[in-house]
């Protein structure tokens, strides 16, 4: 069933290359909204009553037998809780095993001179000590809109991403839940189509 967008309860344009963060209450719906394609959301989740409880890739592989998240995926915590569900998918397959960009990921992958660039880790190391969180939160997350196959040889790729201008990706709160976004700045691979976009954040009520 369609959402009406003048019925969300928060509704906000995201700038390219920056964080943002939020409490999704349980029972309350986000989506994620691609507005120009091809942008890479890199996205943590922590129980917001108790940030030692987060989002595991590890448990969220096992449980749903798939290293991709999509409609019908379900968020599972390190106390092994359902943290989200996802609703709705219009992309499909994002990533939740490539991790975050940093300084010392794009100086391996893309040479010293990248050192000093903008990052995800910058993003989220700003976003958590606005929230009076320690360093030592960061986590798994999920990178929604990423295309990262995995070739024959075993290793994942990042390769040009596949969501179209409007692609969207919602999920509904089974617990109160700290979303915590970096809106990738990166420039050095396609995860961003080399151009790092606008994203829309929209909350509904249960």
């Amino acid at each position: 069933m369609k959402k009406d967008i003048s019925n969300a309860i928060y509704n906000e344009k995201i700038a390219a290359g920056v964080p943002w963060s939020y409490v999704v209450k349980k029972g309350q719906t986000l989506r994620i909204v691609d507005l120009e394609g091809c942008q890479a959301v890199d996205t943590l989740f922590y129980n917001a009553n108790d940030h030692e409880e987060r989002y595991s890739a590890t448990d969220t592989v096992r449980e749903q037998g798939s290293i991709f998240v999509t409609k019908g995926t379900k968020l599972i915590s390190s106390d092994d809780n359902i943290m989200m569900e996802i609703t709705e998918d219009t992309c499909g397959n994002h990533d939740t095993l490539g991790g975050h960009c940093s300084a010392e990921s794009n100086t391996v992958r893309f040479g010293h001179d990248k050192k000093y660039m903008h990052s995800c880790r910058d993003n989220y190391l700003y976003e958590i000590g606005e929230l009076e969180m320690d360093p030592r939160d960061l986590t798994n997350n999920i990178n929604f809109f990423m295309n990262v196959p995995v070739e024959e040889n075993g290793h994942l790729a990042i390769v040009d991403g596949i969501s179209k201008p409007g692609d969207y990706v919602e999920m509904k709160a089974e617990m109160d839940t700290l979303v915590l976004v970096s809106n990738c700045p990166q420039l050095n691979n396609p995860c961003n189509a080399y151009n790092p976009t606008p994203i829309q954040m929209i909350v509904w009520d249960a």
